[in-house]
């Protein structure tokens, strides 16, 4: 698996809610995944750029949570904003698992499809009600 892809894969695991992880995941995984770091969280410092590309600055800490596992040869990592140990778990067992090109497909049709069209989804709705709040203004110009 690429790196592009796989980024893309581990940021819609990230962003989807654990509950919709716990109804897709599980039965693929397997039991007794090797674990070479359980579930840990910590704080992550935020940096910031002013005005998008000015110089860099720390805006502030963040609590994330990260897992790393080893599933037939194959590690998987994750990590997640929170303190939700049990999401960043099930995220590196899902990394791990997707990395196994005998089931990379299938895995990709039956996890990261539904989710990524659930995160587009929810993204949707939210600039919809957005654009819904949009005020528009307006400034006359005089003619000189």
């Amino acid at each position: 698996m690429d790196t592009s892809t796989r980024q893309r894969c581990l940021s819609v695991l990230a962003n989807s809610p654990i509950a919709r992880l716990l109804e897709l995941l599980p039965p693929a995984l397997p039991p007794a995944p090797r674990w070479l770091r359980r579930a840990e969280t910590g704080l992550m410092m935020l940096q910031g750029r002013s005005g998008g590309t000015g110089a860099r600055f720390n805006l502030g800490e963040i609590s994330v949570s990260r897992a790393s596992c080893e599933i037939a040869g194959h590690v998987g990592h994750g990590w997640v904003r929170g303190g939700d140990g049990r999401h960043a778990e099930l995220i590196a067992q899902a990394d791990a698992l997707l990395q196994d090109p005998a089931r990379h497909g299938e895995l990709m049709a039956s996890w990261i499809a539904p989710l990524e069209a659930e995160l587009a989804e929810r993204r949707a709705a939210r600039s919809r009600e957005a654009a819904a709040s949009k005020v528009e203004f307006f400034t006359m110009v005089r003619g000189e």
